[in-house]
């Protein structure tokens, strides 16, 4: 069995309750938010929310997805907040471009950089 590391102890991802509060409870928000006139309300604060948690974690930890799912999650916020006020042309379908959006390259980026680079930043 693999001894943990000292990064694994800082790690935000690792363990039960810190995913679930700063990550399983938004993304289930974001889930029953979804179609309804309460997105633009919830998605914003919810995906800041999300990409803070991602990039303390990047810093205290090192680990490697957060580095770039940090970033993007703080950059759907700020597509949420545009396209809610209507500054962004997505027509009646723009919430579900938005989450597919989302969804796609939040598992994409969770997965895909800790496949080729490692869990944790300096390490094979």
């Amino acid at each position: 069995m693999k001894q943990p590391t000292a990064a694994d102890a800082r790690d935000m991802v690792a363990g039960k309750l810190k995913p679930l509060l700063f990550w399983g409870l938004p993304s289930a928000a974001l889930i029953l938010a979804s179609g309804f006139d309460v997105a633009f309300v919830v998605w914003p604060p919810t995906l800041l929310w999300m990409g803070v948690a991602c990039v303390v974690n990047a810093a205290r930890s090192g680990r490697v997805h957060c580095y770039f799912t940090g970033p993007f999650f703080l950059v759907m916020a700020v597509f949420a907040v545009l396209l809610g006020w209507e500054f962004v042309p997505l027509g009646a379908a723009g919430w579900g471009w938005l989450a597919g959006i989302t969804l796609v390259g939040g598992l994409t980026l969770a997965y895909l950089p800790e496949l080729v680079l490692g869990r944790y930043a300096g390490r094979a």
